[in-house]
């Protein structure tokens, strides 16, 4: 959709006339002459008439951006969920009980939500790029330091460095998807960076092996300082400046109309303006490499992270929140905790190097949803379409039906498997069903959530962070000692999966009233402000 070469070797710079209405969320994408198109529909954001707007870049360009933040935050879930194998192995070593050693999860885990009160004012204010840089050194240098540790407190300590280094992919994908692709590209492309977010939980597959192989658990620190080097190198090659002023440049012609053509077709030849006649010349290769982002003096570095919690305050905002936070408490935490202990100890009395197999679970019921990742831009295409080119944000979310039962389903399946000591299949059976639905409700409450209100993503992202970084500790903090003092039926299936049949089934409340909780919200100072500092 982006620059193509045109048949005089100059690229195309795409046009839109498509704009918000008074209400944040309702777009009208009605097509007008000379319009590209997605889905037959105007594009939105409208892009400026310049080759360095991130939206006029190049396909090539935009998907390398999207695999490199993708894979970056693949790595950094990864690094979190990927030792909880070791458990076991760290209890014994470093002499201290096996809740204790859990807490190398869950405090790493704390960590990398709450990073991004940090680093997403810095990356408002000093730009995505060098800020996505710096994480990355702290990230690698973070993983060397925990294939070193000798002591709990060390081991600690770099496991909180390289977390809080790598929590800047909790917000830039987002960020990044909003600044470089257009709406309906939103659903499918943050789906994509989902997917990597969520198959982390993978890579506690490879590091049990490890162990079978003989090898030790700092091997897995090795092995992801590697891949971190790695992705040092491509992004300072790849990820180019995405923070753009789109305000500050000129919007671009409105095209005549047929009225206008007939009435003084000699007048329009001279006063209209030749498209590229102005154009800025598109940034150098080695001009792109520069570490220096977009610097905004407007943005207040301690204001931005105050005024982020007035977005627990949006109900959309608030619903993300919950979303993550009980998903990740109870895909990536609860469990990562129970499973290595349950299916080590009898009637099933597996070896502890294949503790980790959980994560076949999550490749399957993962790998069964990405087949469906374009379908909620497709969905709200067709329900523009219908309703004659007005978008309204809630359009996306008819594709979350089938998945708001199916994870209450899975976790209420895996909570009495453990209680009764049924067959060990039907743990994965219940976590490829969790997983399968937590990836529906992982891109596509989040996108809704941006189609909601993209004027202030930034400052939503870091209270969605916080909030569900707050959330699935709590929940995963404790849950060893709530499962042995209440049992697994009682806490995994009763309360968990209580708790998300509740959180899902708040898809009905947005579908029938999300459009009047936005027109309501668009009344208050909350929105006002926001749309001001837009305009």
């Amino acid at each position: 959709m982006a620059l193509e070469e045109g048949a005089h070797g100059r690229g195309h710079l795409v046009h839109s006339h498509a704009h918000e209405e008074s209400i944040p969320g309702t777009v009208n994408l009605r097509v007008a002459e000379g319009d590209d198109t997605g889905y037959g529909q105007a594009l939105f954001p409208v892009p400026a008439e310049d080759p360095n707007d991130p939206l006029q870049w190049s396909g090539f360009k935009k998907t390398m951006i999207l695999i490199i933040c993708s894979f970056y935050s693949f790595l950094g879930n990864a690094s979190i969920i990927g030792p909880s194998p070791y458990l076991e192995i760290w209890a014994a070593e470093f002499d201290i009980e096996a809740s204790v050693a859990s807490e190398l999860v869950s405090y790493p885990n704390l960590i990398f939500g709450l990073g991004s009160v940090i680093f997403v004012p810095l990356y408002l204010k000093y730009g995505r790029r060098p800020v996505m840089l710096f994480s990355l050194v702290t990230f690698a240098a973070g993983l060397i330091g925990a294939s070193q540790a000798t002591t709990y407190g060390g081991l600690m300590a770099a496991r909180l460095i390289h977390c809080f280094g790598s929590s800047v992919c909790e917000a830039i994908p987002t960020s990044l998807v909003n600044d470089i692709f257009f709406i309906h590209e939103r659903g499918k492309k943050i789906g994509y960076y989902t997917v990597c977010l969520c198959l982390g939980t993978f890579a506690s597959l490879p590091a049990g092996y490890m162990l079978s192989g003989g090898y030790s658990w700092r091997l897995f620190f090795y092995v992801e300082f590697s891949f971190a080097m790695a992705l040092l190198i491509l992004a300072f090659f790849f990820v180019e400046e995405t923070s753009y002023d789109r305000h500050a440049a000129a919007p671009p012609s409105t095209p005549p109309s047929e009225l206008e053509k007939e009435a003084a077709p000699e007048q329009l030849e001279q006063t209209v303006p030749q498209v590229g006649s102005a154009t800025p010349a598109r940034k150098s290769f080695v001009q792109t490499l520069s570490l220096r982002g977009r610097y905004n003096p407007d943005v207040p570095f301690f204001a931005t992270i105050f005024r982020s919690f007035s977005f627990f305050l949006i109900p959309q905002s608030l619903w993300v929140v919950t979303t993550f936070g009980i998903k990740i408490g109870l895909s990536a935490l609860a469990f990562s905790y129970t499973f290595p202990i349950l299916i080590v100890a009898p009637p099933y009395n597996w070896a502890v190097t294949n503790s980790g197999l959980f994560a076949v679970a999550a490749v399957i019921g993962y790998g069964l949803a990405v087949p469906f990742t374009s379908s909620s831009d497709r969905l709200a295409a067709y329900l523009t379409k219908r309703n004659d080119g007005i978008r309204e944000a809630e359009m996306r979310l008819g594709v979350l039906f089938p998945a708001m039962l199916t994870g209450p389903a899975g976790i209420i399946l895996y909570g009495f498997t453990a209680e009764k000591g049924l067959h060990w299949v039907c743990f994965f059976v219940g976590g490829v069903m969790n997983y399968w639905a937590a990836y529906f409700y992982f891109s596509f409450t989040l996108a809704y959530a941006v189609d909601c209100f993209q004027a202030s993503t930034a400052e939503m992202l870091i209270s969605m962070n916080i909030g569900k970084q707050l959330i699935s500790f709590g929940l995963g903090l404790k849950v060893l000692n709530w499962v042995l003092d209440s049992g697994y039926a009682v806490i995994m299936s009763g309360v968990f999966g209580g708790t998300l049949l509740a959180n899902n089934l708040m898809l009905l409340v947005f579908l029938i009233w999300g459009k009047q909780i936005r027109k309501f919200m668009a009344r208050t100072w909350l929105i006002r402000s926001i749309q001001s500092r837009k305009d």
